[in-house]
């Protein structure tokens, strides 16, 4: 097996942070240490990645970038800003689209892997749905992984992440101060993310006294169309609410639809709120309220992170990104 800066950092007793500032002869190492870890790498016979040495560079110049389906609107939107920013730093950029499976996922790992790639980028948190995230670290003993929107503990990785939890909880709290207490929430997934939104939900209804009822959660697919009959099956069967959290503004749309089919006006009767602040929060009509999780926001500082761990820094493992609450006529808030 090929031996990587992780074993260096390993069997030296200093971090990888460290260990990228010795080969890259960068300041904030003392002399001691910089002489422990090069005495571990002649010992262990490491040389820094051959096609890269080849060239003359310690670098290739090429990050990859890897998604589920850049179809979706907001996996368009971070992958179209981390490879604008990648290209502003002179870097190209390697893009897998794996799909939901997990054996696609690990295999799209390994070939980013076997291009000698920089470092790579994991846009989603369903990169580590079903608890395995086992390959990643082990990828991470290699190159630098930046993981958006989801969390996994372990060296060499740096997970960007939305407040999910806070900014769907302080949402309901909205709705619940204005009067509501029968809330809808509509999900489509039970990755780290939409746990964290889930979660938001139920804390807001138990902080407020209000019991949590199944009945009133309720799972589609990222659907419009599909949303818009498994709520308005809801409204016909009689399951009474006065407002909707979404976990995806398809879902809010969709919402506001099956509404306003059955003659319920939005927001009067009923107020609405998305996830994501898409194009299509500002295309529904009325103009759909919803969480802006700024999602540029997140790939600006994992590129900005990605780059200070090329230069030695040191990082935390987790950063939290801020969002807000954008209001428009689906609700009254």
């Amino acid at each position: 097996m090929q031996t990587t800066i992780y074993d260096i950092s390993k069997k030296s007793g200093v971090s990888i942070a460290t260990v990228s500032r010795v080969l890259n002869n960068k300041k904030g190492v003392s002399e001691k240490t910089r002489q422990k870890v090069l005495a571990v790498m002649e010992e262990i016979g490491y040389t820094p990645n051959a096609f890269a040495r080849g060239l003359g560079l310690n670098t290739i110049k090429t990050v990859g970038i890897m998604c589920m389906d850049v179809s979706d609107i907001y996996l368009a939107s971070a992958v179209s800003t981390l490879e604008r920013e990648l290209r502003h730093k002179g870097y190209d950029s390697l893009l897998c689209c794996t799909g939901a499976n997990a054996e696609d996922k690990r295999s799209y790992l390994q070939v980013l892997l076997s291009k000698r790639v920089d470092a790579i980028i994991l846009v989603g948190s369903h990169f580590i749905s079903g608890g395995d995230s086992g390959y990643i670290i082990e990828a991470a003993r290699q190159v630098p992984i930046i993981l958006i929107n989801g969390y996994i503990k372990g060296e060499n990785i740096y997970c960007m992440l939305t407040d999910d939890f806070g900014l769907v909880r302080d949402a309901v709290s909205q709705l619940i101060n204005g009067g509501h207490r029968r809330i809808l929430y509509v999900y489509d997934t039970t990755t780290y993310s939409g746990r964290q939104k889930m979660d938001g939900y139920k804390t807001a209804l138990t902080q407020a006294g209000i019991p949590i009822e199944e009945e009133l959660i309720l799972f589609c697919k990222k659907n419009l169309e599909e949303s818009q009959e498994k709520i308005g099956q809801l409204l016909d069967q009689g399951v009474g609410f006065d407002a909707v959290v979404c976990a995806e503004d398809e879902q809010g749309v969709a919402a506001v639809k099956a509404a306003i089919e059955r003659g319920i006006p939005i927001p009067e009767k009923m107020e609405v709120i998305g996830y994501n602040n898409s194009i299509l929060s500002r295309c529904s009509e009325p103009g759909l309220t919803s969480i802006d999780n700024r999602v540029e926001a997140s790939c600006m500082t994992a590129i900005n992170t990605l780059f200070g761990v090329f230069e030695g820094k040191d990082f935390p493992d987790r950063i939290l990104i801020s969002g807000e609450l954008v209001k428009r006529s689906s609700t009254k808030i």
